[in-house]
């Protein structure tokens, strides 16, 4: 096995604190500090350096990262060649999600994969993108299902696997009565005098919706706001404003609305990621969630149009 202090290392480095590690880790910040300061001396290296409340990690603890890195790619490649071994794979499998993916993506997922391993126990975690990395980076989930934004780790971050799965245009949603509704398409800046309903400030939603209003040359009218689609849907329905709207989203029927496709150039769209540790996504499990997460997030787009 791996130094767990190894792994308490990547994640001070990961959260730039080590209160922050603690928490993704479940420690207490003097355990991990201490844990840390252990290490330093067994390797007769200095691993932090504190500038006033703040640390920072030396040259020495990135040199030290660089391999760890390595070592656990490795270890989860051990593992996937293990699965060979293995008659009947058990154990637990968390998959974490943001808010659309653990709606309409990992029930399913999880379904096949109960099917396919039945001595397989499954876990949802719903998570905004950031914390979803958080999650497999610490172990807490196995796989998570992002959108990227401009805060989330790069593609060629070496200590994950990131294997696009969709992308997931946005949809204009207005009432049944509305003028728009009966157009098979429209630009976001016909949208740019409506009052909005949008996600609340600080959410991966809110910023995304904020950027391609941005792009298409307003700033939106702020009216409502509400994190959830089934609110937001019916509000739309209602009459009390317009909202961006992904692909992938499902809701009731309750609330009856249109769902127009955007056109034009910016026509916003969000990048859809399964996320995994470097070296895991070979694993039995993995690889056929990996799977299944492509072909149905395939199938609820091209299945999804407007009006």
């Amino acid at each position: 096995m791996i130094d767990h202090r190894l792994q308490m290392l990547r994640m001070i480095s990961h959260h730039g604190t080590v209160t922050a590690a603690a928490q993704a880790l479940n420690y207490t910040p003097s355990t991990v500090s201490q844990q840390i300061k252990q290490l330093s001396r067994e390797l007769d290296v200095t691993l932090l350096s504190r500038h006033g409340r703040q640390v920072r990690l030396t040259a020495a603890a990135r040199t030290l990262l660089t391999h760890a890195d390595i070592l656990f790619a490795q270890w989860e490649r051990a593992r996937a060649e293990l699965d060979a071994h293995v008659e009947e794979v058990s154990g637990t499998l968390a998959l974490a999600g943001f808010s659309t993916a653990a709606g309409v993506l990992l029930p399913a997922t999880m379904t096949s994969l109960t099917e396919r391993f039945p001595q397989l126990r499954t876990q949802a975690i719903e998570a905004e993108p950031a914390e979803c990395y958080d999650l497999v980076l610490s172990g807490t989930a196995d796989l998570a299902v992002v959108v990227v934004t401009p805060t989330t780790p790069s593609t060629s971050d070496p200590r994950f696997e990131q294997r696009h799965l969709i992308d997931d245009p946005l949809d204009l949603l207005v009432p049944l009565d509305h003028p728009l509704a009966r157009l098979p398409e429209v630009p976001l800046a016909e949208a740019a005098s409506e009052p909005w309903i949008v996600a609340r400030s600080g959410t991966t939603y809110h910023q995304l919706v904020m950027t391609a209003c941005a792009s298409a040359g307003f700033t939106p009218q702020i009216a409502h706001y509400s994190n959830e689609w089934e609110t937001g849907t019916a509000l739309v329905s209602q009459g009390f404003g317009v909202c961006l709207v992904s692909r992938l989203a499902r809701w009731s029927h309750h609330h009856p609305v249109v769902r127009i496709p955007l056109c034009g150039d910016p026509a916003p769209t969000r990048t859809v990621l399964a996320v995994t540790n470097a070296g895991a996504a070979s694993r039995r499990p993995l690889s056929h969630a990996l799977e299944t997460l492509a072909d149905n997030a395939d199938t609820l787009i091209t299945s999804t149009g407007g009006n």
